[in-house]
């Protein structure tokens, strides 16, 4: 079954391709020039405006995420403007936080992964939602080489490992989005589904 995949992220892509393959789901790009402007105010609406723009311009279903890191200590932030919580790369937006974040002690650094997810169809049916949360904290240093955006400052729960230095088969099992994929992945490939 082919589905566009609404976003231009590699990360993303590859993230998801490696989910989507074993289960027969063939993920093809949304066109290069196609850029929706994310002017929701959270996550899920996000996805949605993402989703139907990609459905309705390739005339095909379209699964589209909007994910972000939240921080407790930051009253939430950097929230739904985590790709674009400050100019540069992504090594410039961790930075960013670990100085916001200079004088929270331990315990009290508190932080989630989340991942909204949309399959919209290009009449403008929306199929499914979902919206999952990967709990952790943020770290004093970034640790680690795998995975992207802020991976490597994103401590896991119990463990002395942040998710950039876990496989990515792991990472898909435990990660906000490989939740949220499962899930979708569940209902494209359920007998009752057709489009």
């Amino acid at each position: 079954m082919k589905v566009i995949l609404a976003t231009h992220n590699p990360g993303k892509i590859r993230e998801f391709s490696q989910m989507a393959e074993p289960c027969g789901i063939e993920l093809l790009p949304m066109p290069d020039d196609l850029d929706p402007e994310e002017t929701g105010s959270t996550f899920l609406e996000n996805a949605l405006i993402k989703a139907h723009a990609a459905a309705k311009v390739t005339n095909m279903p379209a699964v589209a995420d909007d994910s972000g890191l939240e921080i407790e200590a930051l009253s939430g932030r950097p929230g739904i403007r985590s790709a674009r919580y400050c100019e540069g790369t992504d090594k410039d937006r961790r930075e960013k936080i670990l100085e916001e974040m200079a004088g929270v002690p331990e315990g009290k650094r508190q932080a989630a992964f989340v991942c909204a997810m949309a399959l919209c169809l290009p009449d403008g049916t929306v199929l499914k939602t979902t919206e999952e949360r990967w709990h952790g904290s943020i770290g004093f240093v970034s640790r680690g080489e795998n995975g992207f955006g802020y991976d490597p400052i994103f401590e896991l729960d119990g463990r002395n490992q942040t998710s950039a230095m876990i496989t990515n088969e792991e990472k898909n099992t435990l990660s906000h989005r490989g939740q949220a994929w499962r899930k979708m992945v569940d209902f494209i490939g359920s007998p009752e589904m057709k489009f």
